[in-house]
C-alpha cells in the first residue's frame, strides 16, 4: 500500500513538472513572436512643411516610398520656407522644406537643426503668354520688379500695363528671386500669393502679368524668360550661368527619428537623384558643377 502511494505521487509530480514545462515553452515562444515582430508592420508617420518650390518632388517620392512601405503614412505640405522652419524648429513637424538657409531666416536658430540638402532648383521670370516678351536684360528685370518700369512696350512688348505678382513674405522663392535676380532688392509692392500654383495660374491668365517660378512649375501655360540671351535651363544653373537658383533644404531637429533619417537617405539615393528629381525638373546635387556659400561665394566643385 506504501509503495502504491508512492508510486502515484511520483507519477502527479511528473505530470506537474511536464505540464508546467509545456507552460513555460509556450510562454517562451509567445515571448518570441513578440520580438520577432516586423518592423514593416509598425505605422509610421512623417510630416513634411514648407517650401512649394520643393513640395512636389517632397510629393512624388513620398508617393513612391510610401507604395514601397505602405506601414508609412508621409503627410506634405506648402506654406513656404519660412514656416517650414518655423515649424520643424518648434518641434510642431518632423521636415522643414525651405528654399533658403535657416541662417538666413530671422528667429531660427539654425544650430538646433540639421541642413540636408537633396537638390537644387531654378527660378525664372514669368510671363504671360500674350505679353510678347522671351528676354529680358538683367537691368530691365530689376527695373520692372522695382516698379520703375510700368508698361511692356517700354522693354520691347506689346502696350500693356505691367502686373507684378509676388509670393508672399517669407516665401523662399521670393527670397531667392530678389537676392539673384534682383540684385537684392526688394519687389515692389502688389498682391502676394502663397502658393507657386496659384502663381502659374494668375500669371496663365492675367493679360501683362510677370511673375517668377521654380522650374519644377514651368509649362507652356505660360513664357519663362530669358535674361541677357541666357535661357533658364537646368545645364545652365549647373555652371552659374543662370544664377537665380538655390539648394532644397529637408531640415530636421538634431534628434530626429530614424525612420526620417532613413527616407531622407532614400531621397538621396543614385536611383531617386537621376530618375525622380531629373524627371521633376530639379537638378541632382551630384550634377552641379559649382558650390555656393551661405554667404553667396561660389567657387567650382
Amino acid at each position: 500500500m506504501k509503495k502504491k502511494s508512492m508510486a502515484l505521487t511520483f507519477i502527479s509530480l511528473l505530470m506537474v513538472g511536464t505540464l508546467a514545462a509545456c507552460g513555460s515553452g509556450k510562454e517562451e515562444g509567445s515571448q518570441s513572436t513578440d520580438k520577432e515582430t516586423p518592423t514593416s508592420s509598425k505605422k509610421v508617420e512623417i510630416s513634411a512643411v514648407g517650401s512649394t518650390a520643393l513640395q512636389p518632388l517632397v510629393e512624388k517620392i513620398a508617393e513612391i516610398y510610401q507604395t514601397d512601405n505602405p506601414n508609412y503614412s508621409i503627410v506634405v505640405q506648402g506654406g513656404g520656407s519660412g514656416t517650414g522652419l518655423g515649424q520643424v524648429a518648434s518641434g510642431a513637424v518632423d521636415i522643414g522644406n525651405s528654399d533658403i538657409y535657416a541662417e538666413e531666416k530671422e528667429g531660427i536658430d539654425s544650430k538646433k537643426l540639421t541642413d540636408h540638402r537633396m537638390a537644387v532648383i531654378g527660378i525664372a521670370p514669368v510671363v504671360n503668354k500674350e505679353v510678347g516678351i522671351k528676354n529680358l536684360s538683367h537691368e530691365q528685370l530689376v527695373d520692372i520688379f522695382t516698379g520703375k518700369t510700368k508698361n511692356w512696350k517700354d522693354v520691347g512688348g506689346k502696350n500693356e500695363e505691367i502686373v507684378v505678382v509676388n509670393r508672399a513674405q517669407g516665401s523662399g522663392t521670393r527670397a531667392t528671386f530678389e537676392q539673384w535676380g534682383l540684385d537684392g532688392k526688394g519687389a515692389v509692392d502688389s498682391q502676394e500669393q502663397d502658393s507657386s500654383g496659384t502663381v502659374k495660374k494668375i500669371v496663365a491668365e492675367t493679360p501683362g502679368a510677370i511673375s517668377y517660378l521654380a522650374f519644377s512649375y514651368l509649362d507652356d501655360s505660360l513664357q519663362a524668360v530669358s535674361l541677357d540671351d541666357v535661357e533658364p535651363t537646368n545645364e545652365n544653373v549647373a555652371d552659374n550661368q543662370w544664377k537665380i537658383w538655390s539648394y532644397e533644404h529637408m531640415y530636421t531637429q538634431k534628434d530626429a527619428k530614424k525612420e526620417v533619417k532613413e527616407f531622407l537617405d532614400y531621397i538621396l539615393t543614385e536611383d531617386v537623384q537621376n530618375h525622380v528629381v531629373k524627371e521633376l525638373n530639379y537638378i541632382p546635387i551630384t550634377q552641379m558643377k559649382v558650390e555656393r556659400s551661405l554667404d553667396g561665394t561660389v567657387k567650382d566643385k
